[in-house]
């Protein structure tokens, strides 16, 4: 299958040209200003257009099972939204239940992708008990059969995913030792699960008591211990989800002192904010409960995007994860039991370009780079992701960025009654999606083949995440001290040597009425 793309600008992270680029059997094959079409080539014009890397969002949870219920979009669907948002590529977790095997639950992960997804996806694993057991399967799964580098883990969900400060602190160590990534949801479990009785016990049980449960300074001290522990096992660290003020400058602060952390912000944080939780309709404010919540401060996603900018925030994500109106009604009587979790995989670039290029806070080669060429950096697939070049997978995408359109649940693409962006009007619109040079979304319509999509396997040892640690490494070396034999003196030797010590009487004497200066020693 060939495909001709002419006319178009396209959008590097680092560099816009205007060029005309041809595609081969799923890859980019040229790259010139003109390129002349031959007899059975499909041609698609992007005149006025840019011509962009795929999206690549490295924070989904298709079809999760999770506080007894499963998410709704699956890897058919939800890849179905990723294409017609613009996204080419999902990283989605493998969520071991507590005790149980990583390569079962790797199966699991993969029965269900494999026969569904319409566009390419990579596995990250979560790590949500400790054992000599994990730790070996933590090494099985980072070679080339399986494809994992990273490892998530939880700090918040007491009981169901949490794991203690040690044991994330060992994995850590593995990590590091695998180098494998190391990626956290960072909150203060322990507390929160406190917290949620206390408010359930004075009578609120409805959304608002979801967001009062997790306060933003239990994300901010997450966040500070995680990257502290990270540093002392000398890991790199990926903090997901960053909602608030705090957590961003708790990372900041660390990447100041040299330490490997980045930073991911979801569409959801960069677009809404915690008012929600606080609305008269229940419902409404249900369906905006995700953790940690979406910061309360309307100021926040404003300051998450010039974060990006400033370069102290790293790439974008969604923590995609859709529960319907009828899931989150379960909770109606209990806060604690409405399932946790918004969309966002459809409508990501957009938000991303509107509250950043649109507004005048990133350029397009900055929006490249935070939602696709940053990820194919972290997670070790780049330039076969990320970037528009001969070689590289032709995972495109002809952006408009002078169109606009209205979010709506009436015409998105997630198996959900309801969209948190409902109503946002958005510049930049995705108008093709190319996956592997298929067409796989064109003129409002999906194109897509179930099963059409590939995994990718993700292979340790990713330049942009450890090339600094070796070095730090040696720095953070314990330091012993060579002395000469030390003899401990004999009970009769200190007795006499304590027998010599004379022991001069304290003499005080009063402040006289000339102060201080007048003292006689």
């Amino acid at each position: 299958m060939s495909l001709l793309i002419k006319n178009g600008t396209i959008v590097n992270d680092d560099a816009m040209f205007k060029s005309d680029v041809l595609v081969h059997d799923g890859k980019i094959v040229e790259i010139a200003p003109s390129i002349q079409p031959t007899p059975g080539l499909e041609v698609v014009y992007a005149t006025d257009r840019l011509v962009i890397p795929g999206g690549i969002d490295p924070h989904t949870h298709m079809q999760l099972p999770f506080m007894g219920e499963v998410a709704k979009d699956d890897f058919h669907r939800g890849t179905e939204a990723a294409v017609a948002g613009g996204t080419t590529m999902i990283i989605d977790f493998v969520i071991p239940t507590k005790g149980e095997s990583l390569l079962v639950a790797y199966d699991r992960w993969r029965g269900w992708a494999d026969p569904k997804v319409v566009c390419d996806y990579g596995l990250s694993m979560a790590i949500t008990s400790w054992s000599p057991q994990i730790a070996e399967e933590m090494a099985m799964v980072t070679k080339a059969d399986y494809g994992i580098n990273s490892f998530k883990f939880f700090l918040a969900y007491a009981g169901v995913f949490m794991v203690r400060d040690e044991e994330f602190y060992q994995g850590m160590l593995q990590c590091a030792k695998l180098r494998a990534l190391a990626r956290v949801h960072a909150e203060n479990g322990a507390v929160i699960a406190e917290r949620c009785e206390h408010l359930l016990s004075s009578g609120i049980t409805g959304p608002e008591g979801h967001t009062q449960s997790r306060p933003e300074e239990l994300e901010a001290e997450a966040t500070f211990r995680a990257c502290t522990m990270a540093s002392q096992a000398n890991c790199p660290l990926y903090v997901v989800h960053v909602m608030s003020k705090g957590a961003a400058a708790a990372i900041a602060h660390h990447r100041k002192k040299g330490a490997v952390v980045f930073g991911e912000p979801i569409a959801a944080g960069l677009a809404t904010d915690g008012s929600h939780y606080y609305n008269e309709d229940w419902l409404h404010a249900a369906r905006y409960v995700m953790s940690p919540p979406l910061s309360r401060d309307p100021s926040t996603p404003n300051a998450l995007m010039r974060l990006l900018a400033a370069g102290e925030l790293h790439l974008t994500a969604t923590d995609n994860c859709t529960f319907d109106c009828h899931q989150k009604s379960l909770g109606k009587d209990d806060f604690t039991k409405i399932p946790n979790g918004v969309n966002g995989v459809e409508d990501r670039m957009s938000v991303v370009w509107d509250r950043g290029v649109h507004a005048g806070i990133i350029d397009p080669m900055k929006f490249v780079a935070v939602t696709s060429t940053m990820a194919a950096k972290i997670f070790n697939c780049y330039p076969q992701k990320g970037r528009i070049a001969v070689g590289s997978d032709a995972d495109i995408v002809i952006w408009n960025a002078n169109a606009t359109r209205t979010i709506s649940k009436d015409t998105h693409h997630h198996a959900i009654d309801f969209n948190i962006f409902e109503g946002m009007q958005v510049h930049g619109v995705p108008e093709t999606t190319i996956c592997r040079g298929r067409i796989v979304w064109a003129n409002g319509q999906l194109r897509t083949v179930q099963g059409a999509g590939r995994f990718v396997p993700l292979p340790p040892d990713s330049q942009i995440v450890f090339s600094a640690v070796d070095n730090r490494g040696k720095a953070l070396e314990p330091v012993k001290v060579i002395r000469s034999p030390y003899e401990a003196p004999s009970t009769l030797q200190a007795h006499d040597a304590n027998a010599n010590i004379v022991v001069k009487p304290t003499v005080r004497t009063a402040i006289p009425p000339g102060g201080a200066s007048s003292i006689q020693f």
